[in-house]
């Protein structure tokens, strides 16, 4: 049996729900509106796992595309409409969480993302219900990933030492984070984005605790820790 205090802390996009290909081909035609050409390749490598206000910083630094709120809007509603469309939970996400209830494990969910997003992503897949209230957003801390705040918040706030702590990621940014913040963590690869040479490349050289592509292994990963 695994000690009680362990604490399974998700990132939401990419790991309980498959909305990365979504969101990157939505931003990628955003950015063309705009005049900007990036592929998704390109989208991928810049933006996963990254905060909005990292996204926007990057684009106007790298591209001169000022994100104002009338970009933002169209962007969000546009997102949102595909995600009621067309978003699915992770397979296995919901036996995994009900494998880590039955060893008494905690879970919450830390995403870059902003609260409304989270909460929609959960909902349309039926997930919420499983999380709420323990749902945590970079909107809360100064810094998004890959700083270490917003993991080193969520153990504050469920009352957990980093130690006991295990992230599940799926990007580079949300790993270099955990680590920062002294976590275990694990990197999911299960995901439809995953597929990019250069995306798992770059993961393994962050050399995560575990690798693993299946939900159904998440239960022994935890207890081999």
């Amino acid at each position: 049996m695994v000690p009680e205090k362990r604490l399974v802390i998700f990132d939401c996009d990419g790991v309980l729900v498959d909305s990365e290909p979504i969101s990157i081909e939505v931003l990628v035609a955003s950015f063309a509106r705009a005049g900007v050409l990036i592929d998704e390749a390109g989208a991928y490598r810049r933006f996963l796992g990254r905060s909005l206000s990292t996204v926007i910083a990057a684009a106007r630094e790298e591209f001169g595309l000022d994100m104002d709120e009338a970009f933002l809007e169209r962007l969000r509603q546009d997102l949102f409409a595909r995600f009621r469309a067309a978003l699915r939970p992770i397979p296995g996400v919901i036996d995994a969480l009900e494998a880590l209830q039955a060893h008494g494990i905690g879970w919450c969910v830390a995403s870059s993302s902003h609260m409304e997003r989270i909460r929609l992503s959960l909902t349309v897949t039926g997930l919420i219900d499983r999380f709420d209230p323990n749902i945590f957003s970079a909107a809360m801390v100064a810094r998004g990933k890959p700083a270490p705040d917003l993991f080193l918040h969520t153990a504050e706030r469920m009352g957990r030492t980093p130690g006991d702590c295990i992230v599940i990621e799926d990007s580079p940014a949300g790993i270099e984070a955990a680590k920062a913040a002294g976590m275990t963590v694990f990197a999911f690869t299960g995901g439809s984005h995953t597929h990019f040479a250069s995306y798992r490349a770059a993961l393994e050289a962050l050399a995560p605790d575990a690798t693993f592509d299946a939900m159904a292994d998440l239960i022994h990963l935890v207890a081999k820790e």
